[in-house]
């Protein structure tokens, strides 16, 4: 799917409609612009909802444009989750606490900023919300997404965290988390026996480098019997899913995550339910294309 640059949406005569917008660096892989624009069509609401990709250099445009008055919401992806904090006037308590916005809402003459991932990531487990309640995860990345997934497990009563990091010296966001403990991609094997789920939280996976993976082929041995979740939904079967049904680990696809978050982004901007059914059956058709 072909997205545009900020630049190329102000000149475009679509910046002058009434629109929702996906913003975040690259964007045309996301499948959001398609459930939205079912929802919106749904409602019968004069709207519709685009993918813009965001280079560093716009931001700055990025900042104005936010107020124009036919701009009616959005939804922000990565790496911009936390900056896009610097650019509302209010932040709801759950995202101030994540670190990360993932979704602005117009409120009169406000910016208000909301964090809908983390609900959207801990919907799929609740057939697992009592087995979680005093267990260990692992985490494969330290951004907006984990931020919001340390979040959303705290919230479940998982007790140890155990984030993945390249550079895990670096990290000082959670040090006075005491559920937290960043590790390194060469020990976190050493965590893996003892944790019930184990989620990839970054970009390794996504179309189009889909052979891609947190975890090497000489580790897959450590997901057996667990629980395997990839917040990556394109594709919906990504490597490390593979990786997982072969160890015999259940596994969770990131596609449920996508239209959860989805949901209540779109009942905050609307105030009208998603329609989740129509929505699913959609997206699952064209996984069949």
């Amino acid at each position: 799917m072909k997205s545009m640059t900020l630049s190329q949406f102000i000149q475009s005569s679509k910046s002058n409609r009434s629109h929702y917008l996906l913003l975040g660096h690259p964007v045309e892989h996301s499948w959001s612009p398609i459930m939205h624009n079912i929802a919106l069509q749904h409602y019968d609401i004069e709207a519709e909802y685009h993918a813009v990709d965001v280079r560093s250099r716009e931001l700055t445009d990025l900042a104005s444009f936010l107020n124009r008055a036919s701009l009616l919401g959005a939804n922000v992806t990565i790496p911009y989750k936390q900056s896009i904090a610097n650019y509302v006037d209010f932040i709801d308590a759950s995202a101030r606490e994540i670190g990360a916005v993932n979704t602005i809402v117009k409120n009169e003459y406000q910016l208000e900023g909301y964090n809908t991932d983390y609900a959207g990531f801990t919907e799929p487990l609740q057939p697992y919300e009592f087995e979680l309640q005093g267990a260990s995860a692992v985490v494969f990345g330290t951004g907006g997404a984990a931020r919001a997934i340390v979040y959303g497990l705290t919230e479940m009563g998982v007790e140890e965290i155990f984030l993945v990091s390249r550079s895990p010296n670096g990290i000082i966001s959670y040090r006075d988390n005491r559920r937290v403990q960043i590790v390194s991609y060469e020990n976190w094997t050493s965590f893996a026996e003892g944790a019930l789920l184990i989620v990839n939280a970054t970009p390794l996976g996504m179309d189009p480098k889909i052979d891609s993976s947190p975890v090497r082929d000489q580790e897959k041995q450590y997901l057996e019997s667990k629980i395997c979740y990839d917040i990556v939904y394109n594709p919906v079967e990504t490597k490390f899913l593979k990786q997982a049904s072969e160890a015999g680990a259940q596994t969770i696809d990131g596609l449920e995550m996508l239209i959860q978050q989805g949901s209540k982004s779109f009942k905050l901007w609307t105030g009208h339910p998603f329609p989740i059914k129509i929505v699913r059956d959609t997206l699952y058709e064209k996984l069949k294309n």
